[in-house]
């Protein structure tokens, strides 16, 4: 598994939208509110035979609200 970190910027009075819409996927590990550029950040494990972009793609970019995200792959846990 692949853990990636996703900051979600919401279109203005969406926030609380998008993240009921992330959470009725149930594809994350944590998501939490934040403040600072980005209104979410959102913590999944993305599997081995997974395209990181492709998933990020079809399971979270159609959600209506999002303006835009800042994705942080990871590779080592120390």
């Amino acid at each position: 598994m692949t853990c990636v970190f996703v900051q979600i910027q919401c279109k203005p009075g969406t926030t609380y939208k998008v993240a009921d819409e992330i959470a009725l996927r149930e594809f994350h590990s944590e998501l939490y509110s934040t403040s600072g550029s980005y209104d979410l950040l959102m913590k999944l494990y993305i599997p081995e035979t997974e395209d990181v972009g492709r998933f990020i793609n079809d399971k979270l970019l159609d959600i209506d609200g999002i303006e835009r995200t800042y994705t942080t792959q990871t590779f080592k846990a120390f």
